[in-house]
């Protein structure tokens, strides 16, 4: 049996990566640490908020690849020797990925109160409508 994907349809042209997105973000969703939350924030704006607690400015990196916003956490160890009695507060490396629409920026992001915040935008929120000329041969 064969699959029909979105690139494969006559009426979706250039939506051949549309499936490699969509993959993309089947593979990214499985983990739940950390835990965000996604706020709207205006008709074109978003916030995703990471709780992050324990990780410091320089254990975290925000970087958009492809379309594809990483958000990575990386602790380095400790140098004291405590004992731990009981140790609730993770501190694991960790990815989260987001992907973003085509027209959506990274605005800005701030770390307070442990809680990482990420400020997205469209900036072109209106269709672009355009007459293309018909040229004679």
């Amino acid at each position: 049996m064969t699959r029909l994907t979105f690139g494969a349809h006559p009426f979706l042209l250039g939506f051949d990566q549309l499936d490699r997105l969509v993959e993309r973000t089947a593979k990214s969703g499985a983990d739940a640490y950390p835990p965000y939350n996604i706020e709207l924030m205006g008709e074109n704006a978003w916030r995703i908020t990471l709780a992050v607690a324990g990780f410091g400015n320089d254990d975290l990196a925000v970087t958009l690849e492809d379309r594809q916003l990483l958000i990575r956490g990386h602790r380095a160890e400790e140098a004291d020797e405590r004992v731990f009695l009981h140790r609730g507060i993770a501190a694991r490396a960790f990815q989260r990925a987001f992907v973003l629409a085509e027209g959506v920026e990274v605005a800005g992001a701030t770390l307070e109160d442990g809680l990482l915040k990420i400020d997205l935008r469209r900036t072109s929120p209106e269709p672009v409508v355009r007459n293309i000329q018909i040229a004679r041969v």
